[in-house]
């Protein structure tokens, strides 16, 4: 089984491509932590949904899928944690990785969900930076996904077709 996870910045398409791809796919925990306990986060709550996350990935890994893509997972916690905290718990770097990371570059316009936080040029563009941050300091692979919406999923499909062709 291969995992392909989609790192970015909040409102780059993730999951919504996510939802084309046509793999099984994991949604983001937190999103559902937030609409349920609210967006006045604090590292607790990090910790919270990097946990809920791992639980829904290893359900969904069970059912042991050819390739499963994650909509996130704790790397994407990790860079949170640096923006809204200053800090990474060592916690959030010891989860298991996926086998490979799109990085979605925000450059697509931003949309306010109820959910997201950094829609201002600067603090999007800071938050994307720790995103890349964390898949580095993870030593993890990972291919830049950016452009507009039909070369976004181009992209994605490339690498994981890549991805795949490297299992036999």
């Amino acid at each position: 089984m291969k995992t392909v996870c989609l790192h970015g910045a909040e409102s780059t398409g993730k999951t919504v491509l996510a939802g084309r791809l046509g793999y099984p796919w994991v949604p983001e925990y937190g999103r559902t932590y937030c609409e349920a306990n609210g967006t006045s986060l604090v590292m607790a709550d990090l910790l919270a949904i990097a946990e809920g996350q791992a639980a829904e990935n290893r359900k969904a890994m069970a059912m042991r899928p050819p390739l499963l893509v994650l909509d996130t997972d704790q790397l994407m916690t990790a860079a949170w944690a640096q923006m809204l905290f200053g800090e990474v718990p060592d916690a959030l770097m010891t989860y298991p990785k996926a086998d490979l990371y799109l990085l979605f570059a925000p450059d697509v316009p931003w949309f306010d969900d109820g959910t997201r936080f950094f829609g201002e040029y600067e603090n999007r563009t800071r938050f994307a930076e720790l995103a890349e941050e964390m898949l580095t300091r993870a030593a993890v692979p990972f291919v830049r996904i950016g452009g507009d919406w039909e070369q976004r999923e181009r992209l994605a499909r490339e690498a994981i077709g890549e991805l795949i062709d490297l299992r036999v």
